[in-house]
């Protein structure tokens, strides 16, 4: 094997394999039931699969429009306004991507410069901070505290400077699942009013908020929407990680500068999808329905749960349930994971992964979007170990 042997300078030295990955190759090794990475161990309806197999024999097998399918981009359009009573122009204010993560990346690159200030909340999603510091970016980092996890405001305006140019929020929150409240977004307008901070609202888990609590998306409120970059996910909302589908909605000011970098980030989105995606919108209930679908399988899972000596921490969103489990161990988080999956035989994620400092508040998350059956022999499991 040919060996590189001349110096190299790594763009992101600290960054090393992922814990979903790391986590994920344990429990596949160990036999484990795999809590740890968010996805689902089912599949979405057959009616999905025979429109892309439908587009695909009709002939939409060559590049899509950079921007997306016009006819994914007026039902994402059409969606939206029902949602939140915001209107984006498909044309020019939607643009489809390859997943959520290269939406993020490409905003990310689009809108800061070397030296730019960029606030994230952390517990952060591991994405966030690698696409600053390849932009040059700076990241300035404000901590959630547990268990509620709600947004520290008086922190954050100590953060602002003259180089603040970006926030980025994720409501509902991976991995904590909370959920950001009105409030909070009124917060969040006061905060940016009269600046040209951006904010990138990742919005993946939108349609995963429970117990009859409203999603509030930046696109609700005028104001923040002007200046947003809000951030969804085919994949979370119809069960199709696998397929890496988004999209971004923004003004056109923002969009622009966005669509600059995805043309030579991605390009485009593969066309049949997009397409068969488009007629399954069409029936509102397959996303109105997922937050009633996932509060079954959190109060199941909870309930399960109740069995062992774990803390249940609040989920207000989102697939993940987080736990302290000091009652059962004083092994650090990333050890405890460990024993969980080699000796109990159920993977989960430490929360000290999401902290840029490593710290470990005896936290971890569990991903219950699962199959019933697979979520009782976890508790099982777990009931037996801890």
């Amino acid at each position: 094997m040919p060996v590189f042997s001349a110096p190299l300078v790594s763009r992101l030295p600290t960054v090393g394999t992922t814990i979903f990955t790391r986590m994920s190759q344990l429990a596949q090794t160990c036999g484990a039931i795999n809590l740890s990475q968010g996805f689902p161990d089912f599949s979405a309806e057959d009616v999905l699969f025979e429109r892309v197999a439908h587009w695909m024999r009709a002939g939409f097998n060559q590049y899509a429009p950079m921007a997306g399918m016009p006819a994914l981009r007026d039902a994402i359009a059409t969606k939206v306004h029902a949602l939140y009573g915001a209107h984006y122009d498909p044309g020019a204010e939607i643009t489809v991507t390859a997943g959520a993560t290269q939406a993020l990346f490409t905003a990310v690159a689009a809108l800061v410069h070397p030296g730019d200030e960029v606030i994230v909340f952390e517990p952060v999603y591991d994405s966030y901070v690698p696409a600053i510091e390849l932009q040059g970016g700076v990241v300035r980092r404000v901590r959630l505290g547990a268990p509620e996890y709600r947004p520290d405001w008086a922190a954050l305006r100590a953060l602002i400077t003259p180089r603040t140019r970006m926030i980025m929020i994720n409501t509902p929150h991976n991995p904590t699942g909370a959920v950001w409240s009105a409030a909070d977004m009124i917060e969040l307008a006061a905060v940016t009013r009269g600046t040209g901070i951006v904010v990138v609202a990742d919005e993946v888990y939108e349609h995963i908020v429970f117990d009859g609590a409203r999603h509030e998306s930046a696109a609700r409120d005028p104001e923040l929407a002007a200046r947003s970059v809000i951030v969804s996910s085919f994949g979370k909302t119809y069960h199709v990680t696998g397929w890496k589908v988004g999209y971004v909605l923004a003004p056109q000011a923002l969009m622009d500068e966005f669509r600059k970098v995805h043309q030579f980030n991605v390009f485009t989105v593969n066309a049949p999808v997009q397409l068969a995606l488009a007629d399954y919108m069409a029936e509102p209930s397959r996303h109105l329905a997922l937050a009633a679908f996932y509060q079954a399988k959190r109060d199941a899972f909870r309930a399960g749960l109740a069995a062992t000596h774990f803390e249940l921490l609040p989920c207000a969103g989102t697939y993940f349930q987080t736990v302290r489990y000091a009652a059962v161990s004083d092994l650090p988080d990333l050890a405890f994971v460990e024993w969980l999956t080699r000796e109990v035989g159920v993977a989960a994620i430490p929360l000290s992964a999401f902290f840029g400092d490593g710290r470990d508040e005896g936290v971890i998350r569990f991903c219950f979007a699962k199959q019933e059956a697979t979520l009782a022999e976890a508790c099982e499991r777990l009931a037996r170990f801890c």
